[in-house]
Parts: structure tokens; sequence; C-alpha cells
């Protein structure tokens, strides 16, 4: 084959891709509750990011002959230290879309005090962002404003359920009043809490710093922020997890139940913190795409 042609085709294949994923800047200008620091970016091999300071959305479409109106923003998880982009981000992405739903991974800052003035409420004001920039943009990317969830992994689905959680006081500038309530919750084995008997350590202390104040250990332990306005759940924990114990989802489906709010909650024997083995991605997968029909969300 000439060179031009293999050329020609490499440009346009490399075209394609940029299509179908495309990253920006998740604020228009100057990011809020940032300080100047040296710090930088960098990202592992296998696509796990550190260090995060300018937080992005990558844009995942599905064709237009399949799309339902469904949107997603997916929160990668990493214990608020680091991003998992690929395997709880960029693969699930795919997977949505495959199914006909828009999935915009969201690239979150990090919490640290060198990069910002509030630690605590960073990564939340990014959630946040990110439901309001795909609600304003629904119609450009072929959404539904009323079908727009948020999905989080391990420390990513404690950012999932606190933006399900704490919509009523919204941390970022919102002048148009843009609802930045997620219209359901897809949580996979989540951290929810931040009690000492129930959540996640690594995850409360990289967000609320080594000895939080008791007022902020309640206000981020979701649990109890639970109320009738909060958007329906999916929810997916194997018992046999030992960095955040299946508890979390447990309490969290409780105290949904007893506000009356809707949500599934699948369990498994074995799947340890990240499902790597089992259960089968088609699997767990496989129940929220059941999750989402059943609630109306593919049906366009």
């Amino acid at each position: 084959m000439p060179k031009t042609l293999l050329l020609s085709l490499a440009l346009t294949f490399t075209g394609f891709l940029c299509l179908a994923q495309q990253e920006i800047p998740l604020y228009p200008g100057s990011v809020p509750n940032a300080k100047t620091s040296d710090v930088k970016e960098t990202k592992r091999s296998d696509q796990v990011v550190l260090n995060v300071v300018q937080p992005t959305l990558s844009i995942f479409l599905p064709p237009k002959e399949k799309a339902t109106g469904a949107a997603v923003v997916i929160c990668p998880g990493g214990g608020y230290g680091v991003l998992v982009m690929k395997r709880e981000g960029y693969d699930v992405a795919e997977a949505f879309t495959k199914m006909g739903v828009a999935a915009f991974v969201l690239k979150y800052r990090l919490p640290n005090e060198k990069t910002m003035i509030d630690p605590s409420i960073g990564p939340l004001q990014d959630a946040q962002q990110a439901l309001k920039t795909v609600r304003q943009r629904a119609k450009e990317w072929g959404v539904d404003s009323k079908k727009i969830g948020i999905m989080g992994f391990s420390a990513g689905g404690h950012l999932a359920a606190t933006a399900g959680t704490h919509f009523k006081k919204p941390v970022i500038d919102n002048p148009e009043t843009v609802s930045v309530r997620p219209d359901f919750m897809i949580l996979i084995y989540p951290v929810i809490s931040f009690r000492d008997e129930i959540g996640h350590s690594g995850s409360r202390k990289n967000l609320l710093g080594a000895s939080p104040k008791p007022e902020q250990v309640t206000l981020f332990s979701n649990e109890l922020q639970v109320d009738e306005s909060t958007p329906p759940a999916f929810l997916t924990h194997a018992g046999d997890d030992t960095v955040v114990p299946v508890k979390n989802s447990l309490i969290f489906y409780e105290a949904l139940q007893k506000k009356g709010v809707s949500a599934d909650l699948h369990l498994y024997t074995k799947g340890e913190h990240g499902y790597l083995k089992t259960p089968a991605f088609e699997e767990w997968f496989g129940r929220i795409r059941h999750w989402m029909n059943q609630s109306g969300l593919l049906t366009p």
C-alpha cells in the first residue's frame, strides 16, 4: 500500500477517535477555590492520574440513531488521592454509549492544601460544575435535561453520593440557577460514610484532613444527608470488600428507603474492592442496564 494512502487512512482514523472522545476544560474561565502552586498533574502508565489541578470532562456520545437522551457523569475512584481514569472512567463510558447513553468522564481535582483554599469542597465543586455543564449544553449533545445522572466508584462513589445529597446548597458560581441535582445516582462499591466504624479512613483524611471536626464528618457522611428529594439510586457492592465495607451501601440503601426514595441494591458474595475478577463486567453492568431500562431512562 502506498505511504500516502497509509498516511491518509491514519489521519482519518485519528480524526474519528477525536470525534468519539473529546476532552474539554470543566470551567470556561478560572478554576474556583484554587491557589497558585507548583503542583503538576502526573499520569502513570496504567492511566491512573495524580495531582489533578485542572479539571476536565471527556465526552463520549452515542450514535444519534441509538441515543436515548440519558446521560451520566462518571467519577472515577482512587481514595481522593488518585483517579483510576481508564477502568473506572473511559471503559465504562464506552459501554454506556453502546446502550445509547451519553457519558462524561470527570477528571476532578484531588484535594490538596497547596492547590485549594478549601480542599473539602473542591471535588464537589467539580461534580456540580459537570452536572451544570451537561444540563446547559444538553441540546448540543443530544441529552434530555431531565435524564442526567451521576456515577461513581469507591471514593468517586462518595463524590457522586455527595452530589446527590448536597445539591440544595451549590458550592459553585451559578447565577443562572441551573439545577445541579442529578436525576439519578449509580454507586459502585461506594464510600458513603466518614464515621469511624463504617467509613474509609483514607478518603476521609484526603478530603477533610487528619483531624476533621465532628460537624464535617457528619456533613460528609451521606447516609445522614438523605431526604425525600434525594434522587433514586442504584448500588452494588461485594460482601468481601475489606477496603470499603459493604455496610456503606447497606446504610445508604436503608436511608433512601426510610425517606421513600427508590433504590436498587445488588450484593455479591465475592468481588473484593474493584471487581477485578468477579463479578464479570457484563454481570454488574448488565444490572445497571436493566435498572435504567426499568426506570424509563433508556426510552427516547
